[in-house]
């Protein structure tokens, strides 16, 4: 079984994509290469594979990582299935979790995060859960976004030392970051994620 997130970046036009490119490639870098785990193509479109426990992880971080832009979002569909056929770019292979990724992203008007496994419990949940995550994370500053992507890549690290890592004045700048995003809530949502999608 493989996750598949299928994107696309939200007012694209309205920021130098050399501002952001370079930031999303990192990301995509990160959890896997290119071309076989991850494309980017259309000039704003993306796709890439992940194992299905770290799809909402990555999703999330993918997510601060644009947002840090402002007037910028990416809207995003997870796919959890089967691949048949592995090519040699990851836009030339099929299954199950890719046409699930598909459809289910071409179901997305105004959600910007959604999930399709073809379990009907399981999705109807994870939605109703990702539309009112999404009311929060919506919401997300330039400045919040790069205070939650430094709390997801660093979760080892204390407000203290993310304040260190992040040049900000003061721990408190730090606390209001996570608060004000929510960041105790998604992760209680990608603590619930795994802790279900282990059991599909």
């Amino acid at each position: 079984m493989i996750a598949v997130i299928t994107g696309d970046i939200i007012n694209s036009r309205s920021v130098d994509p050399s501002q952001w490119m370079v930031q999303l490639k990192e990301v995509l870098n990160s959890v896997g290469t290119e071309p076989k785990d991850w494309e980017i193509y259309r000039g704003d479109s993306f796709q890439l594979k992940v194992q299905p426990d770290q799809a909402l992880y990555v999703a999330l971080l993918l997510k601060a990582t644009i947002k840090h832009f402002k007037d910028l979002d990416v809207r995003m569909a997870i796919g959890i299935g089967e691949v048949d056929y592995e090519g040699a770019k990851i836009t030339e292979s099929n299954g199950s979790a890719f046409i699930r990724s598909g459809e289910c992203f071409e179901t997305l008007k105004k959600e910007t995060l959604a999930i399709s496994t073809g379990k009907e419990v399981f999705d109807r949940n994870t939605n109703l859960m990702l539309s009112l995550a999404t009311l929060t994370i919506n919401t997300w500053t330039p400045v919040s976004s790069e205070i939650i992507k430094a709390a997801l890549l660093h979760p080892e690290k204390n407000q203290k030392e993310l304040a260190q890592l992040l040049n900000k004045k003061s721990q408190g700048t730090i606390s209001e970051g996570l608060k004000r995003g929510g960041f105790d809530e998604i992760q209680r949502l990608m603590n619930y994620y795994k802790d279900e999608i282990s059991k599909i």
